[in-house]
C-alpha cells in the first residue's frame, strides 16, 4: 500500500493512503449484490437489473457503501505502516473516485505528544489524616439507622418539616409550561433542599388532594439560562405524606443490621470498616497529590482532540449510568434544562487533566521500563470471576485480546503510580 505522511502541525499529520482499483471494484460488487432487490428499473424484472444499467441511471450509487467496506482495514493498514502512535479519531476524506483507479484516502490524525520529564521520583507530599473519631462512628450508625427507619403514613394532619411526601407539581413562567417543569408522583423529603430555594418551605401547611400554587423565583446562576433569575409557579397536589420511625440504637437493631449480637461489637465493627476505608481513601489521595506534582513538573502540550475523545468517554459513561436508572441522556438533559454541549463544557477541565495525567504516567513508564506481567494479568482476571460470581474459564473466554491488553496496560499504569506514591518524601 503506497502510504505518505505529511506534518501539519505540532501533533497532526495528514496521512494519504489508498485502495487498489479491483478491491475497490470487488466491494462495489457487493454493495449491488446486497441491493440490487432494491432498484425497480424498467425492462427488467424487480432485484434483477445488470449493476452496469443501475450505474448508468444513478451514478456512484454503490460508492458509499463501498468505501465503508474498504476503509476500516486500509486505514489500520495505513497506520501500522507509517508507524504513526495515532491517539484520536481521524478526520477522513475521500478523493475524486474514478472508475479503475485507486481510490484515494486523506486522514488527519492527531499523534501522541512528547512527553518531557522532570523529577519524578521523590518529590514531596503532604501526609493525608487517615484517623477516625467517636463522631465518624456516630453518623455511620446514625445513617444506617435512616436507612432501616420505617416509613408511617400520615391523613390527619398537613405538611411539616421533615416529610416525605408523594407530589404530583407542573411548573410555568408566564404562564407558559417550561421543560422538566412537570413530574408525577415524585417523592420529596421536606427539607432536604432538593428544589429550588422556597419551594419546599412552602409545601410546609399543604394538605392532601389540595391543590396549592408554589411561587419561586430560578436564581440568576441557574443552569438552564431561560429560566435564570425568571419567576416561576408550580401547580402542586400533595398525594401522600409519610414520616419516618427510626429504630431504637440497641442490641435488637445491632443483630438486624449485621452479623453481631451487640451494639458494642457491631461499633467496633464499624469502626474497623471506617478505619480501613480512610486507609484507602488517604492512600489514592496520597497518589493523587504525588501524580499532581510528577504532572507538574512535566512538560507536555496535550492536542485538543485528545481532549474531545476523553469529554465524549465522559459523557457516554454518564449515559450509561443514566441507563441503569431507568434514563436517557437526553430526558436527563431536557429535566435539568442543560445541553450536550454545555455538559461537554463542564467535563473539559477535568478531561484535560485526565489526559495530561495519562500521558505523563505512561511516559515515567516507559522510562522506568514498568510493565504487568502475565501474572498480574492472571491475578486480575481471577478478581473479576469473583466480583461477577463467573467461572475463571468463562471470563477467559469472553475477554477479547484487545480487552486483555487493556487490562494489561491499566495494570502497568498502576504500578507506575504505584512506584511513584512508594518513592515519594510524604511530611
Amino acid at each position: 500500500m503506497a502510504v505518505k505522511t505529511e506534518s501539519v502541525e505540532k501533533n497532526l499529520v495528514k496521512l494519504t493512503f489508498e485502495v487498489a482499483a479491483d478491491e475497490f471494484e470487488k466491494a462495489c460488487n457487493a454493495a449491488y449484490r446486497k441491493n440490487v432487490g432494491k432498484f425497480n428499473i424498467n425492462g427488467y424484472r424487480k432485484g434483477k437489473a445488470p449493476k452496469a444499467i443501475i450505474e448508468k441511471l444513478y451514478p456512484g450509487v454503490f460508492y458509499d457503501e463501498a468505501v465503508n467496506a474498504v476503509l476500516p482495514a486500509a486505514y489500520e493498514s495505513a497506520v501500522k505502516e507509517s508507524e504513526l502512535d495515532v491517539v484520536a479519531r481521524p478526520e477522513i476524506d475521500v478523493e475524486d473516485i474514478k472508475k479503475g483507479e485507486p481510490i484515494v484516502f486523506t486522514a488527519l490524525v492527531t499523534t501522541k505528544p512528547e512527553v518531557k520529564l522532570g523529577q519524578y521520583k521523590g518529590v514531596e507530599v503532604d501526609k493525608i489524616d487517615a484517623s477516625v473519631t467517636d463522631e465518624d462512628v456516630d453518623k455511620d450508625i446514625a445513617a444506617t439507622q435512616q436507612r432501616n427507619a420505617r416509613m408511617i403514613d400520615i391523613d390527619d394532619r398537613p405538611v411539616q418539616m421533615g416529610d416525605v411526601i408523594k407530589l404530583d407539581f407542573k411548573g410555568s413562567v408566564d404562564g407558559v409550561p417550561f421543560q422538566g417543569g412537570e413530574g408525577s408522583d415524585y417523592s420529596l423529603e421536606i427539607g432536604s433542599n432538593t428544589f429550588i430555594p422556597g419551594f419546599e418551605d412552602q409545601l410546609v401547611g399543604a394538605e392532601i388532594d389540595k391543590d396549592i400554587d408554589v411561587k419561586v423565583t430560578f436564581p440568576e446562576e441557574y443552569h438552564a439560562e431561560d429560566l435564570a433569575g425568571k419567576d416561576a409557579v408550580f401547580a402542586c397536589r400533595v398525594k401522600e405524606i409519610q414520616v419516618k420511625e427510626l429504630p431504637e440504637l440497641d442490641d435488637d437493631f445491632a443483630s438486624e443490621v449485621s452479623e453481631f449480637d451487640t451494639m458494642e461489637e457491631y461499633r467496633a465493627d464499624v469502626r474497623k470498616k471506617l478505619e480501613k476505608a480512610a486507609e484507602d481513601k488517604a492512600k489514592v489521595e496520597t497518589e493523587n497529590a504525588v501524580i499532581d506534582k510528577v504532572v507538574a513538573n512535566a512538560e507536555v502540550d496535550v492536542p485538543a482532540a485528545m481532549v474531545e475523545e476523553q469529554v465524549n468517554q465522559q459523557i457516554n459513561d454518564f449515559a450509561q449510568r443514566l441507563q441503569y436508572q431507568g434514563m436517557n441522556l437526553e430526558t436527563y438533559l431536557q429535566y435539568t434544562g442543560s445541553t450536550r454541549e454545555t455538559m461537554a463544557d463542564q467535563f473539559r477541565p477535568q478531561a484535560e487533566t485526565q489526559v495530561k495525567n495519562s500521558l505523563v504516567i505512561e511516559a515515567v513508564m516507559k522510562a522506568e521500563g514498568i510493565e504487568a506481567t502475565e501474572e498480574d494479568v492472571e491475578f486480575e482476571l481471577v478478581d473479576m470471576a469473583k466480583r461477577y460470581n463467573m467461572e475463571l474459564d468463562k471470563i477467559k473466554e469472553i475477554i477479547s485480546d484487545a480487552e486483555k491488553e487493556n487490562i494489561k496496560s491499566n495494570l502497568s499504569m498502576q504500578k507506575t503510580v504505584t512506584m511513584l506514591a512508594n518513592n515519594a518524601v510524604v511530611k
